[in-house]
């Protein structure tokens, strides 16, 4: 049953990733997206650790940025924060969390608040030890602001 969690849990976040690059998704496609982020979160949430939890808050916000939906990006970027400060996580994590929190905050008209989780982000990534973990973390935060 835990493989079937993991299992489940990572085809999920996978599937997410096909429906948050496609360019031309469709109303349906959005719902299903939605729905796909909380499933992986609820499979990884039965076998998971504090840094599976984190990253599916982390992309259940960033599916409700995408859609354009600031209360609910927010809340997840939140608890992604939460759950990176509560546990053992790699180094890309919490700038991550950051780069959430930042992004959330720009589509929700908080630019102050934006640009302070923005320039946490930044600090943070110099931290990060593999260089291709720091430059994905560097073109996604060129997107915000």
């Amino acid at each position: 049953m835990e493989t079937d969690h993991r299992q489940l849990g990572a085809d999920l976040f996978n599937f997410v990733w096909t429906l948050l690059e496609k360019a031309d998704r469709t109303q349906d496609e959005d719902d299903l997206m939605a729905h796909a982020a909380h499933a992986s979160a609820y499979h990884w949430r039965q076998v998971g650790e504090s840094k599976h939890f984190a990253r599916s808050e982390w992309q259940c916000s960033r599916v409700y940025a995408v859609l354009g939906r600031p209360e609910s990006a927010l809340h997840h970027a939140r608890r992604c924060l939460e759950w990176c400060e509560r546990g053992e996580v790699e180094d890309w994590d919490l700038p991550y969390a950051h780069e959430a929190l930042a992004r959330a905050h720009e589509l929700a008209g908080d630019e102050v608040a934006a640009a302070r989780h923005l320039a946490l982000a930044r600090d943070l990534a110099a931290r990060i030890a593999d260089p291709e973990d720091r430059e994905l973390l560097d073109r996604d935060l060129s997107t915000i602001l």
